[in-house]
């Protein structure tokens, strides 16, 4: 890319992220001016208006490139906006978990964004459509909706990783492993108590594989769905989950297709997509095939779960 092609719209969350995070930020936006690129400054003042600015960016012909600078959320809404636009997208992660950037293969360092501009490697993202809403990663249904509804409830600034202990531990020993439905392009394939997952990227929080052959630009959304009634089940589960061996489990579904609905007869089952608390069930769901170009590091690999300890512990 060069500075005559356009100007970079260059889309900001000032609250994703720890202070020390946000620097990497304004540093590639100082090398961007010295190498001589327009670039527009928005600040988002809610995730609503995050999509509207990507949305604004993605027809304004003089827009060359878009930066989001944020969390998954954001990241979320940004790529919402662009959805159909033949703008590229580059990522620069600030939030606590950033699962697609780490997905991509960025390992939020000024060397890695700097080498990944340049190199102007694009791969195209498929997005998720729950009820309407885009999602970038993963949908939860069941204890991985509840755990973040109680984040959410408990927010105040920017979350640590630390701070979905204890909505976890109390997750853990209060749910109800209420059943649901699961179809898969019109298929029934589950009903019953369980933890249902849908979703684009492999890893999940803390680089746990759940959708251990997802592909986010494959035109297709995998599931994964825990045939699970008890903590102890949980617990057993947990553990597959983390040596990588429950994909080919007896007592976990593993599936990839175009349409996926979820619902229950039972009320007050929690969803989350990419983090945020979720529409409520019945939700269907459908994949967005190679709606945005996504600028990313060329041979990276997905960041792992000691990768990510690290990073979390500092």
């Amino acid at each position: 890319m060069r500075p005559d092609d356009g100007y970079i719209a260059y889309i900001v969350n000032p609250k994703a992220g720890a202070s020390s995070s946000k620097l990497t930020g304004r540093r590639f936006e100082q090398y961007l001016v010295k190498k001589g690129f327009g670039v527009k400054v928005s600040i988002t003042k809610s995730l609503e208006h995050a999509c509207e600015l990507a949305t604004n960016a993605g027809i304004d012909y003089d827009c060359a490139l878009v930066v989001a600078v944020g969390g998954d959320g954001t990241i979320r809404e940004v790529a919402h906006g662009l959805e159909g636009s033949d703008k590229p997208l580059l990522i620069v992660p600030h939030g606590t978990e950033n699962l697609l950037a780490n997905e991509l293969g960025f390992d939020e360092t000024l060397k890695t964004l700097i080498r990944t501009f340049e190199a102007e490697y694009v791969r195209p993202l498929d997005l998720g459509q729950a009820n309407g809403k885009c999602f970038t990663s993963i949908a939860g249904f069941g204890f991985d909706g509840a755990v973040v509804k109680w984040v959410s409830e408990q927010r105040d600034g920017h979350i640590h990783h630390f701070d979905y202990f204890w909505p976890i531990w109390r997750t853990f020993w209060s749910y109800r492993f209420d059943p649901m439905r699961v179809e898969v392009d019109g298929e029934e394939i589950f009903d019953g108590p369980g933890l249902v997952f849908v979703g684009n990227i492999s890893r999940y929080a803390v680089g746990l594989q759940i959708l251990h052959y997802a592909d986010f630009g494959d035109g297709l959304l995998d599931v994964c769905i825990y045939k699970c009634a008890s903590q102890l089940h949980l617990a057993k589960h947990s553990l597959m989950t983390i040596f990588k061996r429950h994909a080919d489990c007896g007592d976990v579904i593993y599936r990839q297709g175009k349409n996926i609905a979820v619902s229950s007869d039972v009320a007050g089952i929690q969803t989350e997509i990419d983090g945020d608390p979720g529409p409520a069930l019945p939700v269907k769901i459908n994949v967005i095939r190679h709606a945005v170009n996504c600028i990313v590091p060329e041979g990276a690999k997905p960041a792992g779960i000691r990768t990510r300890i690290i990073r979390a512990i500092g």
